[in-house]
């Protein structure tokens, strides 16, 4: 008889919860989206859809009704009735004994969780410490995918540092982005935004698209090229995008202080920039 043990209970395969054999588990064989509300208000829907079938596309997995997610997100979300909220989904190739090989005709998992959001104003008002790690992920970054361990042993590392982020950079010693975040330097001399081409190596992070639209509205122009660490820590300001934190200004990268040490103007405009576009 097949067996399985889940943790202290040793059940017969037969009687093994679907569950325990999801491909996500066993492979990170999924994609997945995280997006936020602000007052009550589900942001960027749209665009964390639009990206979410793309990922699906691109690693091949059908029978997934996007409008269908979509219903689920916003039920989910008003159920839960938090103004400022979190809402994580993935969906997986589905469930099966382990196999690499997918099984053909397998039904999609989906899984969703929302949750509150608090902020966190004393990082966009003091900033937060960054140091850089190897990017050592695979070379469809531009995917968002359940693969995602490279990310959590550098975020690891940057806590054993004190750092609150660890931003990648390539074997080429570019920056590609951080571990779970977009990033930009500014180059005050010249008026730009300085960001990683978009490509296989980053993601096309929505809240990164949010910082590009807005650019203009602070005087910044957006400038897509290779930046190296040393020519970061040589810029006025260092900024840090993410879902769940929006902009936050980058004031020490490793171990060096940048600018002032602390929220410069330009981000300081960016910030105020978006909160219009997020609560607008």
């Amino acid at each position: 008889m097949e067996m399985a043990i889940v943790n202290d209970d040793m059940i017969p395969m037969a009687q093994l919860a679907p569950v325990y054999q999801d491909r996500g588990i066993f492979f990170g064989d999924g994609v997945y989206e995280v997006l936020r509300s602000y007052g009550g208000r589900i942001f960027a829907l749209d665009e964390h859809l639009e990206r979410f079938s793309r990922s699906l596309k691109e690693i091949w997995i059908e029978g997934v009704d996007v409008q269908e997610i979509r219903r689920k997100v916003v039920a989910a979300f008003e159920k839960a009735g938090f103004d400022n909220a979190r809402c994580y989904f993935h969906v997986t190739r589905g469930s099966e004994p382990r196999n690499h090989l997918p099984a053909k005709g397998l039904k999609p998992n989906f899984f969703l969780t929302v949750n509150p959001l608090k902020s966190h104003p004393e990082e966009k008002e003091h900033g937060i410490k960054v140091c850089t790690h190897p990017d050592l992920r695979w070379k469809r970054c531009d995917i968002k995918s359940l693969n995602l361990l490279p990310n959590v042993m550098a975020k690891m590392v940057a806590e054993k540092k004190g750092c609150y982020e660890a931003i990648l950079v390539n074997d080429a010693g570019n920056i590609t982005e951080g571990s779970g975040s977009a990033f930009f330097a500014v180059d005050a001399k010249r008026k730009t935004l300085i960001t990683h081409p978009l490509g296989s190596e980053i993601l096309p992070s929505i809240t990164r698209s949010m910082v590009v639209k807005i650019a203009k509205n602070c005087g910044l122009s957006i400038v897509e090229e290779n930046l190296t660490p040393a020519q970061a820590v040589a810029c006025e300001e260092l900024v840090m995008a993410v879902t769940t934190k929006d902009i936050v200004p980058i004031v020490e990268f490793d171990g060096q202080t940048i600018g002032s040490g602390k929220c410069g103007k330009h981000t300081k405009a960016l910030i105020d920039e978006f909160a219009k576009l997020a609560r607008g």
